[in-house]
């Protein structure tokens, strides 16, 4: 099973490769901070790339669901959401330190949860709307 994880709660983004068929693990991290949503496309296709795979392959997602910062959130589980709807895959949420770990063994069980959602780590707060 090829296996993608994303987690973009932090200034530096992560990718995480997993071929468990193969055995093989890879990972990218880089310095995102508000150029996410303009560099989280590009270092995947570097990362599929580098692995010798195209997006097409791709068997499930494990996103990072929180806590975190609110709009790098809100980019990475949208792209990661996008991709398993798009690609018809199965995505899985996980919070724990070991998170791709975790969300990779979900994946293998069958577990899909078809949607992350966020979880910030405290309320979101909305500005009431002027008149």
């Amino acid at each position: 099973m090829i296996i993608v994880g994303i987690r973009t709660d932090k200034p530096e983004a992560e990718l995480w490769y997993r071929d468990t068929e193969a055995s093989t693990e890879d990972s990218v991290q880089w310095q995102a901070h508000r150029a996410l949503a303009d560099t989280i496309h590009v270092q995947l296709q570097h990362l599929l790339d580098k692995n010798g795979v195209q997006l097409d392959v791709v068997e499930g997602l494990v996103a990072f669901q929180g806590p975190g910062s609110f709009t790098g959130l809100r980019i990475g589980l949208t792209v990661a959401n996008t991709l398993a709807y798009g690609l018809s895959v199965p995505i899985v949420g996980t919070t724990s330190d070991d998170w791709f770990a975790a969300g990779a063994k979900r994946l293998v069980q069958g577990d899909n949860d078809q949607q992350v959602m966020p979880e910030y780590g405290a309320p979101v707060h909305i500005t009431q709307q002027k008149k």
